[in-house]
């Protein structure tokens, strides 16, 4: 065996391989990175250079601005003699040729003097030389020829061949801020420089695009846009370097188009002025919210619109000074916010980046001062290279403490993530995808107990049904994120097993998620959907339940079997609430409900309408199966006493049964079940009414949800008219024409529409106050044009439906007809039912005054057939009383109802009214009305309804007595004519 598998030598190795790995990562980590940093301050400090040379000197020359551009070199050279000799010479942003000269220098002892013209803005030079000014070459930014040649940032000069001391003349041009000066290399040394500045320029370059390659990598894949935005702010940076170092019409070593060299100049000035802006705000978007900048940042954002607009119109030389103003007045303004946010956040990140936006701010501003006041020598110092050099490593330490600051917050964010997934009250989990539980923290400890993670328990089906696992499994394969509820096994803690909300998402090969009890909420849950659709007293179904349910037996009623509904309404159980209180009507309302439920079979349905009124619906039985059962349901009902506490009650009901028609919606079906129930109630036999498919109920019903269907429809009223049934006086039956305004319909075919069915109809469409309306505009416009043929008319009455009555816009718009007809309102006798008239009596009492102000009449109709109360006739002054109809039918054989006429008639006229007795079928009782004192009766005995026309043709209602004697009879009992002439008690308004 070797010697470091024994159990004596393994902790040696053990702890010898630890203190190896301890000392490379030293080593690695700071021993050699220290060492490198050493070594290279070491060689910066004291080795020597690779590119050492000697300095140029300057030579000096005679400088001549050619305004016109108009001079020859023999006229310059002779203009130049004027000019006193000068080291250097400002362009001032002038474009104009300069030609300047200068001698041959005395030859160098190392080599031919060579002359260089160091100026970055110098685009075109032509050189002269010798006594005969014999052109050396020339030059611009596409190319040279002759003697000249490209030296770093300007052109260099070769003299050999030329005496000492003999002439040199050339012609420049610059754009931008140039400075002319004449340099003397020997060549060697001249050659060593330019190789100098290529090797600078190609490291500045290589160096920040490798900078901005990895910053640009970096914001892609951690998706931020701050850094992409820093990473194109460092690239216009090297730009800006090029430019200042005079290498920028070179890119990657291949030389750039001259047109797009000089348009690109101003745009790369517009650019990092706009970029320099773009990467501040979005740094520092946070901090500026803080510093209240907001005005600052807006005139900022306008100008780099400005600014980049004319850097793409304007030439170099008009940009420039604007660019200048603006990188000044910016610079400032960006500084100070700088310092602030740096002030506020006392954030290392931001120091950084503030750093580098503050060198590069601060170094354009230096040579934007030193250009513009002619400070050459110092922009030899510091310029937009050595800015960006600094700047591009304060961006580096800037991005190092971002990614060292995010480290720090993702460690923070990960020990609160741990700490929540720890105390948080809801069960998480993470399971593989053979439904294994691999982690869990402790809240789903707690609901599934301590051995969730541990083998031979960890398994989903142990807790939950298998179908639930494949279920959620099978979703998560559909989509990215499932949420469901499923019920856990039962076990000893939860006998009858808790309910959890699940929320789950698929991770790769595992599944996240939460686990949530919430067996109380679905209880709860539960109740309050059975409340949504049960009534809470009974249990069983409520208004909305039932409708539900009936709409979805209709449905099916179509392709399937029969539907029979019953519509239940206990008899006289108000009474029950009204004597023992309404504990004792609900629990007989409970018993009621339990013993009708007890007789349904599966599949019926049950369900409470409001008060004591039920549906019941019974899918699939035939209506004489039906019939049985709901007559083994009214007699259950009744059959035996409901005990409650120590009182025992017997409750009747009455049943109305239909079938429903195939199409027929919920409501028409309920409202024919109930007429069928209210029948039953009327009758005084089985107390179960049914309605057959082809009984004369149902039709009749069904025309009247028919006609209430075509009422509601459209607004216009088609196929109503009106005709009237006079009212004879029975003092003085030949002197006046009375009536009443009856409303007739007929029907697309020109049949009459039953009166009832058309009242009804419109009653139940909501119609009535529309048609009231009609009958008045009607009436009125009528009344006016035959004002002359009713002269003999004292009143034309006209009935108002109690849905009309307690509409207020209606009686708003009655009283506005009555004034626009207030010639012929005066004749208009409005009828009120008396049990409309107590319904709101202070609202009756003001229409009634409204009316009698407009000098119409108001009659009480149906009086007696009511609440009657005489209290009421005293507060509400009528002109007229209608004796009910049924108190005047057969009243010859019945002494009670003449007894009770003749009482109304005494009170009425005790309260100066006039009376109107309805229903008058027989001379026998019309003459019996007269002798009591009835002033007017109205019947078949009188007349039927009557066209207008034949109403108009007439003299008086006498005129349509069809029985002379019974007219005769009454015109030798006439009482003498009253007074005043109208028949009406005097103070009334008369016509």
């Amino acid at each position: 065996m070797k010697p470091y598998a024994t159990p004596a030598a393994l902790p040696f190795w053990s702890r010898l391989h630890g203190g190896l790995d301890h000392v490379l990562t030293w080593l690695l980590i700071y021993a050699l990175p220290g060492a490198v940093l050493v070594l290279s301050l070491w060689a910066l400090f004291t080795w020597a250079p690779h590119f050492a040379h000697d300095d140029p000197r300057p030579v000096a020359m005679r400088v001549l601005e050619d305004a016109g551009a108009d001079l020859g070199p023999a006229a310059a050279l002779a203009a130049l003699e004027a000019q006193q000799p000068v080291l250097l010479r400002d362009t001032q942003l002038k474009e104009t040729p300069f030609w300047f000269d200068f001698p041959v220098p005395a030859p160098q002892p190392d080599g031919p003097a060579v002359i260089e013209f160091p100026s970055r803005h110098l685009v075109r030079l032509a050189c002269w030389g010798g006594a005969q000014l014999q052109p050396l070459g020339e030059g611009d930014l596409a190319g040279h020829q002759g003697r000249l040649f490209d030296s770093r940032s300007g052109f260099g000069l070769r003299l050999q061949g030329l005496q000492p001391g003999a002439p040199v003349l050339c012609r420049a041009n610059f754009v931008g801020p140039a400075r002319l000066s004449v340099l003397q290399w020997d060549e060697a040394s001249l050659q060593t420089a330019i190789q100098a500045f290529e090797h600078n320029a190609g490291l500045l370059e290589g160096g920040i695009l490798m900078l901005v390659l990895f910053v640009f990598l970096t914001g892609l894949i951690n998706r931020n846009p701050s850094y992409v935005l820093f990473a194109v702010w460092l690239l216009i940076n090297l730009r800006m370097g090029a430019l200042s170092a005079g290498w920028d019409q070179r890119w990657l070593g291949h030389d750039m188009p001259v047109a797009w060299l000089l348009q690109g100049r101003p745009i790369t000035l517009a650019l990092l002025y706009v970029l320099t802006f773009a990467l501040f705000r979005t740094l520092f978007r946070e901090e500026l919210a803080k510093c209240a900048a907001s005005g600052v940042l807006i005139w900022l954002q306008w100008s780099c619109a400005l600014l980049l607009l004319l850097s793409a119109t304007l030439s170099y030389a008009q940009f420039l000074p604007l660019i200048w103003v603006a990188t000044v007045v910016g610079s400032m303004l960006l500084v100070i916010i700088l310092g602030r946010i740096i002030a506020i956040t006392r954030s290392p990140v931001a120091a950084w980046y503030g750093a580098a936006i503050a060198v590069m701010l601060l170094s354009s501003l230096y040579e934007v001062v030193a250009a513009a006041f002619g400070l050459q020598a110092w922009i030899g110092s510091v310029n937009s290279v050595t800015a960006a050099l600094a700047s591009s490593l304060l961006a580096t330490m800037a991005i190092a403490a971002q990614m060292r600051q995010e480290h720090q917050e993702r460690i923070h964010a990960q020990a609160e993530l741990q700490h929540s997934y720890e105390v948080t009250p809801l069960g998480l989990f993470t399971l593989d995808l053979e439904g294994r539980f691999i982690a869990a923290n402790p809240a789903l400890h707690a609901a599934l107990g301590p051995v969730v993670l541990a083998r031979g328990n960890n398994h989903w089906d142990q807790y939950f049904a298998s179908m639930d696992w494949l279920r959620m499994l099978q979703s998560l394969n559909r989509q990215p994120a499932v949420e469901f509820e499923l019920a856990g096994r039962p076990h000893a803690r939860s006998p009858k097993g808790r309910r959890f909300l699940v929320k789950a998402s698929r991770s790769g090969a595992r599944i996240e998620g939460s686990l949530q009890d919430v067996t109380e909420r679905s209880l709860a849950t539960e109740r309050l959907q059975f409340l949504a659709h049960h009534d809470p007293l009974t249990q069983v179904l409520n208004r909305d339940g039932i409708r539900a349910e009936l709409d979805w037996a209709l449905q099916s009623a179509q392709t399937g079997p029969a539907l029979a509904l019953a519509y239940l309404d206990l008899d006289r159980f108000k009474l029950i609430n009204d004597l023992f209180g309404h504990y004792a009507g609900d629990e007989v309302l409970r018993q009621v409900c339990t013993r009708v439920t007890a007789l349904l079979q599966p599949g019926m349905h049950m369900g409470r309408m409001g008060g004591d009124e039920f549906i019941i619906l019974m899918p699939g039985l035939g209506l004489a199966q039906a019939t049985a059962l709901c007559q083994g349901i009214v007699d259950q009902i009744g059959h035996l006493p409901y005990r409650v506490g120590d009182r025992s009650f017997h409750v009747r009901g009455s049943v109305g049964l239909i079938e429903a028609a195939p199409g027929s919606s919920a409501k028409d079906a309920i409202s024919t079940a109930d007429r069928a129930c209210r029948e039953a109630k009327q009758s005084s036999g089985s107390h179960l009414v049914v309605f057959e498919h082809d009984s004369r109920a149902l039709q009749e019903h069904e025309a009247e949800i028919l006609l209430a269907g075509q009422l509601t429809a459209s607004d216009e009223l088609q196929g109503l008219y009106l005709e009237m049934q006079p009212i004879m006086s029975l003092r003085e039956p030949e002197r006046s024409l009375n009536f009443e305004v009856l409303l007739r319909m007929r029907d697309a075919a020109g049949q009459s529409v039953p009166t009832p069915r058309l009242i009804t109809a419109a009653e139940n469409s909501g119609r009535m106050g529309m048609i009231d309306r009609w009958v008045l505009r009607q009436t009125l416009a009528w009344m006016r044009e035959q004002q002359r043929q009713l002269s003999h008319t004292r009143f034309i009455c006209m009935n108002l439906s109690g849905a009309s009555l307690n509409d207020e816009s209606f009686l708003q718009d009655a009283v506005q007809l009555l004034q626009k007809y207030a010639d012929v309102a005066p004749r208009l006798c409005l009828e009120i039912t008396e049990s409309v008239a107590l319904h709101d009596l202070e609202n009756t009492r003001r229409f009634i005054a409204q009316v009698h102000a407009l000098g119409a009449k108001v009659a009480f109709d149906d009086f007696g057939a009511g609440y009657t109360s005489f209290s009421y006739l005293k507060q509400l002054k009528g002109d007229l009383l209608k004796i009910d109809g049924s108190f005047i039918v057969n009243m010859n054989e019945h002494p009670a109802n003449l007894a009770i006429v003749e009482a109304i008639v005494g009170l009425a006229r005790n309260l100066g009214m006039k009376t109107i007795a309805e229903w008058a079928e027989d001379s026998a009782t019309v003459q019996a009305l007269a002798e009591i004192g009835v002033d007017y009766v109205q019947g078949f005995a009188i007349a039927r309804s009557q066209a207008p026309e034949r109403i108009l043709a007439a003299r008086s209602a006498a005129d349509f007595v069809s029985d002379p004697g019974l007219l005769h009879s009454l015109v030798l009992q006439a009482w003498p004519a009253p007074q005043p002439p109208t028949g009406l008690p005097p103070g009334r308004s008369a016509h």
